[in-house]
């Protein structure tokens, strides 16, 4: 079986994930070089080699998750869902804080974990299982839609609790996507969002600290608070500006030198924008417009329920993820501190989304073989 999932591979779905990871491992060290030496007091390729090192290993999560049939998720959704929530818990108890935000665990010998990043997948198969198995009564809203969204709720709560807005808002709307994908009734999802409506006001008046709502300050009227909430976007303002058409060339950007804070994180396209210009912008959205593109359509060729709702959240969530990232970046959303899928900086993210990537092609493949199958029974 695995030779045949290997012989009907998605090449467009792991060129541009082979692509956009290599390209983001040497924007990694471009980006940190630098201020691995001013800021963090470590070696100028601190952050190269550990990103190396995910990506290595990111490509073994890769073919795993290319080989692992996709319907065995349906099996494990208990003890994935599980593994995760205790992973959570974990994080309360012994987990690494930085930036205000206890979201680590420490791996000894290793590094560190960032469980928030699993439950994203977690839920995703999570939400694909459940509504499969409840197609057949999805417009009985207290059987079908309530407990999932109650356990839902749960887990995004306690990404929410490190804080973890970012991830928490990500988890949730793709969580809505596969939800709004499963066929509920039109009542049913415009009362939903009715009440995600009216959840995000009384979460934006009542439920975020201080320091998440000077976000917003930062993001809509940065120049008024350049020197503390806006600073980070002025400075990717200038990194973009600076960059033009064609960039100052690979390594030449100068916003990196200690002006733009996260330049190998969640600001990274802000020193692809500066040293590759917009060409260089261009290229990084095109490859990860055609893994969305790609996944929408594997959807749409997908012969069952499981595989089409699973295909929807991967897609939905590189979709999601890059949106946010670079809604940050440009000011057009607060900053949440998310990494741009393949590219930013984050060893767990890396791995998650390469795994999520195997997924994909993983279901494509199996779509291709059944397809193939049922041609040479109709001859």
């Amino acid at each position: 079986m695995i030779l045949r999932i290997l012989k009907n591979i998605d090449f467009t779905i792991l060129f541009a994930v082979l692509a956009l990871s290599a390209f983001g491992t040497v924007m990694v060290y471009s980006a940190s070089m630098v201020s691995g030496v001013m800021v963090y007091e470590v070696t100028p390729d601190f952050f190269f080699k550990r990103q190396a090192i995910s990506w290595g290993m990111g490509l073994f999560a890769l073919f795993l998750g290319i080989i692992f049939p996709y319907k065995n998720y349906r099996r494990l959704f208990k003890l994935i869902l599980l593994v995760t929530v205790v992973l959570l818990a974990l994080v309360f108890v012994f987990g690494h804080t930085s930036n205000n935000a206890q979201s680590w665990l420490p791996i000894p010998g290793i590094g560190k974990f960032q469980p928030a990043e699993m439950a994203k997948m977690s839920l995703i198969i999570y939400m694909a299982t459940i509504f499969t198995k409840k197609s057949d009564y999805i417009d009985d809203f207290t059987r079908a839609l309530l407990p999932p969204i109650i356990l839902m709720m749960l887990v995004v709560a306690m990404i929410l609790k490190q804080p973890d807005l970012g991830t928490a808002l990500i988890a949730l709307s793709v969580s809505g996507l596969i939800i709004m994908s499963s066929g509920v009734r039109k009542i049913h999802l415009f009362s939903m969002i009715g009440i995600a409506v009216v959840g995000a006001i009384v979460m934006y008046n009542f439920g975020l600290s201080e320091e998440q709502l000077s976000r917003f300050n930062g993001a809509y009227q940065p120049f008024e608070y350049a020197d503390d909430a806006g600073y980070q976007l002025i400075n990717s303002y200038l990194a973009i500006h600076n960059g033009g058409l064609f960039g100052t060339g690979l390594g030449a950007g100068v916003q990196k030198l200690g002006y733009l804070p996260e330049a190998h994180t969640d600001f990274i396209m802000a020193v692809i924008a500066e040293e590759l210009g917009i060409i260089g912008v261009g290229v990084v959205l095109l490859l990860l417009g055609l893994i969305v593109l790609r996944g929408l359509f594997i959807s749409m060729e997908s012969h069952d329920t499981f595989g089409r709702l699973l295909a929807i959240g991967v897609a939905g969530l590189i979709g999601i993820q890059s949106m946010i990232n670079l809604g940050g970046l440009t000011g057009l959303l607060p900053l949440t501190g998310v990494p741009l899928p393949f590219v930013s900086y984050g060893g767990t993210s890396l791995l998650m989304m390469m795994f999520s990537a195997g997924m994909l092609i993983n279901i494509h493949a199996v779509s291709k073989i059944k397809k193939s199958q049922q041609e040479k029974a109709a001859a």
